[in-house]
């Protein structure tokens, strides 16, 4: 089967400064979080850093799929990090 993402849901978590989705193999689910700072130059803690990592994400969904399926597709774990190396 190939990584799906039929769930739009994501969600920002700030102890890790990360957002976190999910992908689907079949019936499985696999994790990914990607960092902040991979995708937005958004302050850290400031009132609005949620929201703009949040935006930034749905502006960039298509290509931080393709990256989560990237790194899908070369090891087939339940959990994946993505950070900024990722996206180069």
């Amino acid at each position: 089967m190939s990584l799906t993402f039929p769930n739009r849901s994501r969600s920002y978590d700030e102890a890790s400064k990360r957002i976190r989705f999910a992908g689907y193999d079949g019936m499985s689910q696999i994790s990914f979080l990607v960092d902040a700072d991979a995708i937005s130059e958004a302050l850290p803690g400031t009132v609005t850093a949620e929201a703009t990592y949040l935006a930034a994400f749905d502006a960039a969904a298509g290509s931080i799929h393709d990256v989560a399926r990237n790194a899908y597709s070369r090891s087939h774990k339940s959990m994946y990090v993505l950070t900024a190396a990722d996206f180069r």
